[in-house]
């Protein structure tokens, strides 16, 4: 991976408060939304445009450190990998971005 960037979910997240009561897990959309994050982090410059291809593996529990890598994979194109500590992969996947 060209860049990794550790980081939790706090268990008050307000997503969770609905997603499985007595047994949360990180909603997908907000693991995007750090994939997302983790982009901008990495280049400022780039702009995700949609991501055409997404594969969720494994549950994430709030507080759980997992982390983002990212890898440039050709024009226009970013791959990522969502890892749980310990190595297991939650979601990778790929994010298209506008034209520069």
């Amino acid at each position: 991976m060209n860049t990794e960037k550790w980081m939790v979910i706090p268990a008050d997240h307000p997503s969770l408060a609905g997603h499985f009561p007595d047994n949360p897990i990180v909603p997908g959309v907000v693991l995007l939304d750090e994939v997302i994050q983790a982009l901008s982090d990495w280049r400022p410059d780039a702009q995700a445009v949609g991501m055409p291809v997404v594969k969720f593996l494994a549950p994430l529990r709030p507080e759980q450190p997992f982390s983002v890598g990212l890898v440039e994979t050709g024009p226009g194109r970013v791959r990522f990998e969502c890892i749980r500590e310990g190595g297991q992969l939650l979601a990778r996947g790929q994010i298209a971005l506008r034209p520069e």
